[in-house]
């Protein structure tokens, strides 16, 4: 009986991390994108990543943002064109599992403009939707 429960584990947790594997890509792939799409100047699809909702929340230096269509427009107010988006780069520094559909991202960021440099620290909940992994809640500093 303990060779069938101890079998019956280690298969269950195979499966398990083989799943967790395979949702952190997932989520290193959406912060790969949004980088990239950030590099290319388009805002518009840098925030695809985001759950298009009015309960996204963003917290950055002026505070707390609700809203999908808020913090795009946020977006655009400060980062108008590509030369003021500069080159974006992500040091990931944990992803972390809270629940199966529910991932705690810590990193930081660096915006290499002409004239100056950028950076800071994020943290950031990212959900499952509907198969997809989207951010709901983005703290930058």
């Amino acid at each position: 009986m303990k060779k069938i429960l101890f079998i019956a584990f280690f298969f269950i947790s195979l499966s398990s991390y083989a799943q967790n594997a395979k949702d952190r890509q997932a989520v290193l792939n959406l912060l790969e994108k949004q980088r990239t799409d950030w590099n290319k100047g388009d805002v518009e699809a840098f925030m695809q990543g985001y759950e298009k909702s009015d309960s996204l929340l963003f917290v950055g230096k002026t505070g707390p943002t609700y809203g999908w269509q808020k913090t795009l427009d946020n977006y655009k107010r400060g980062y108008p064109d590509k030369s003021a988006m500069g080159f974006l780069v992500f040091g990931i520094k944990k992803v972390e599992f809270l629940k199966p559909d529910l991932a705690f991202v810590l990193g930081s960021w660096n915006v290499k403009r002409e004239k100056d440099e950028l950076k800071g620290y994020f943290t950031l909940l990212i959900k499952k939707i509907k198969g997809e992994w989207k951010v709901i809640v983005d703290h930058s500093s």
